[in-house]
């Protein structure tokens, strides 16, 4: 761990899949995590595991009243938050779009993109106060490539992508990191059980396929958080070598 390293991390959705797995790796790496997520029994399995370098907190990012009244909510030895992993997120559904469910749309923005926000917004002031501080997002290439069925998810993660970039353009000066993850095809967590509410079908995405796993993701966040102080990763794009960027769709008559 380097000099540069923060003290103490929040990490939303950290309950399952990558946000349990970059909890797991920072507390190894010496720093205490606040770990925030909607499902309490999976929170105390997670304290047991971890000890009393894990503090965790039920937490909805999409309760916007919530998390505005995160910071004064957090117990003395734990406000001083250096880090922000804003890894709450999900898909739902892979229809086309004029068949796709609006409260499906709407539950996908409320998360991808005001959690997100509203998350960012509560905590960077004090990050900025203090002169350090690291915002991680999580995006997804399916805000730069997209495919079909992608549709609201794909926008939410575009915008996730460019509001990292807009962080960035406020926050210079100060010493305040912020860094965009943008993973493909990642098999080990419940994101193709929550999109496709069927979990044979959602196996079936990763059969044979050999795609990354969530520990990659969590090694991903060490290491742009072990950098020197001076060096900013804007975004990392990370896809397993069984994936790669698809060729342009032609829709040929006949």
């Amino acid at each position: 761990m380097s000099q540069s390293s923060p003290r103490i991390a929040l990490v939303t959705g950290a309950s399952s899949g990558f946000g349990r797995a970059i909890a797991q790796r920072l507390v190894a790496d010496g720093i205490r995590v606040i770990a925030t997520a909607r499902r309490r029994d999976r929170l105390d399995a997670l304290r047991s595991e971890l000890g009393d370098q894990l503090l965790p907190l039920v937490l909805d990012v999409t309760d916007a009243e919530a998390v505005a009244a995160l910071p004064g909510a957090l117990p003395d030895g734990w406000r001083e938050v250096d880090v922000l992993v804003a890894n709450a997120g999900l898909a739902l559904g892979l229809g086309p779009a004029h068949e796709a469910k609006p409260e499906d749309w709407a539950r996908m923005i409320a998360t991808n993109v005001s959690g997100v926000t509203t998350t960012v917004r509560a905590l960077l002031p004090g990050m900025v106060a203090r002169d350090r501080g690291h915002v991680i997002t999580i995006g997804s290439i399916a805000g730069t490539y997209p495919y079909p069925g992608g549709n609201v998810y794909g926008a939410t993660k575009a915008f996730v992508a460019q509001f990292a970039l807009n962080l960035r353009a406020d926050l210079v000066g100060t010493g305040v990191r912020v860094s965009n993850l943008e993973p493909g095809l990642v098999g080990g967590s419940e994101f193709s059980n929550v999109r496709f509410n069927d979990d044979d079908r959602a196996a079936k995405v990763y059969e044979n396929a050999e795609p990354l796993l969530p520990e990659d993701i969590a090694e991903t966040v060490s290491w742009v958080l072990s950098l020197p102080a001076r060096v900013n990763i804007n975004r990392v794009e990370l896809m397993p070598v069984t994936q790669a960027s698809a060729a342009l769709a032609v829709k040929r008559k006949g």
